[in-house]
């Protein structure tokens, strides 16, 4: 007896090998896929302008890393004592405006050039709810509120045609700017409760439409289900955090599971097997380090990772041989 729905996955007929270059953009649940792959040595970039909910405000992001925009302090705004920008984090704020500006042309800059390079792509759409400011000449959207009065914004709900126009758009840059990169669409699984259940679960589904749009329109776009695999297989609020929105632990270990069984090459998944057993000894913290038990531990584990580094020269574990070679 089956307990549990099936999913089936398709994978990309190239999928994700150590070597390419990954970056990711979008809602808080590319952290969890992002931290998961860093952590995993794989070459990535997650958020360059933190993180992102909105498709205008994802697609605004990547174009703005396509013409390597750079930002000025007339850019910004000022709120209690703090000065932000409209398009980013709140990370990128800062007492400073000149500090504030500094880091934001940084990542812009660090972004353009990881981008022009990237293998992959992969966007994870939150919400289809887009903020603008009610005053000013060009209404400006805005990525993220900064905790401003609500009285200053509109909020709309996005229509399938305008997500559809920004993302088509966004994806006809960047494949002028980068030919050979490949996309991978998820939509967060994530509920943005505020909105309602009812608005939250329309929001979800003018994202799920448009995605599968693009995905059927073009031979490089790939949609990668994390939304049904916590909605529809999981299906249980004891996978959800306690304020019953966030997936907890289990749901994202066991998402991030599908992702590696059909996004990740096999020779890849072995290799990262080699790698977690490196990582995860590097994390055990020992009641006695100076017994020869502990001393022979690092060793054998600074021998593995110098081995596999010289074995798969695409991974950095140069951390890791610091650390068994010194601590």
């Amino acid at each position: 007896m089956d307990f549990m729905l099936d999913i089936n996955i398709p994978s990309p007929p190239k999928r994700i090998s150590y070597g390419d270059k990954l970056l990711l953009t979008g809602s808080c649940f590319t952290a969890h896929i992002g931290n998961s792959l860093a952590e995993m040595k794989f070459n990535v970039l997650q958020n360059p302008n933190g993180i992102l909910f909105d498709p205008r405000s994802v697609a605004y992001s990547l174009v703005s890393y396509i013409q390597n925009k750079q930002y000025t302090q007339s850019d910004l705004f000022q709120l209690n004592e703090v000065w932000n920008s409209w398009q980013h984090h709140s990370v990128f704020s800062h007492i400073d405006a000149k500090q504030c500006v500094e880091g934001i042309n940084r990542s812009q800059q660090t972004a353009h050039d990881f981008l022009k390079q990237a293998d992959w792509l992969i966007i994870t759409l939150g919400s289809s709810f887009s903020y603008h400011l009610i005053e000013g000449e060009t209404k400006q959207g805005v990525a993220n509120c900064h905790r401003a009065p609500g009285q200053w914004f509109n909020k709309h709900m996005m229509t399938i045609e305008e997500i559809n126009t920004v993302l088509d758009g966004c994806l006809h840059q960047l494949w002028r700017f980068n030919s050979n990169i490949k996309v991978i669409f998820t939509v967060s699984p994530v509920r943005h409760i505020r909105d309602g259940v009812t608005d939250n679960n329309r929001s979800k589904a003018r994202l799920i439409e448009v995605v599968h749009h693009l995905v059927n329109k073009f031979d490089n776009i790939f949609y990668f289900p994390a939304y049904e695999l916590v909605i529809d297989v999981l299906r249980d609020y004891r996978f959800y955090d306690i304020d019953m929105v966030h997936p907890n632990y289990a749901a994202t270990e066991f998402v991030l599971d599908k992702f590696v069984q059909n996004f990740i090459d096999g020779e890849s998944q072995v290799l990262m097997q080699e790698i977690k057993k490196i990582v995860t000894a590097r994390k055990h913290k020992a009641f006695q380090p100076a017994t020869k038990a502990h001393q022979q531990f690092l060793q054998a584990h600074l021998e593995k990772a110098k081995l596999l580094q010289q074995q798969h020269p695409a991974v950095d574990l140069s951390a890791e041989i610091t650390y068994f070679a010194t601590a």
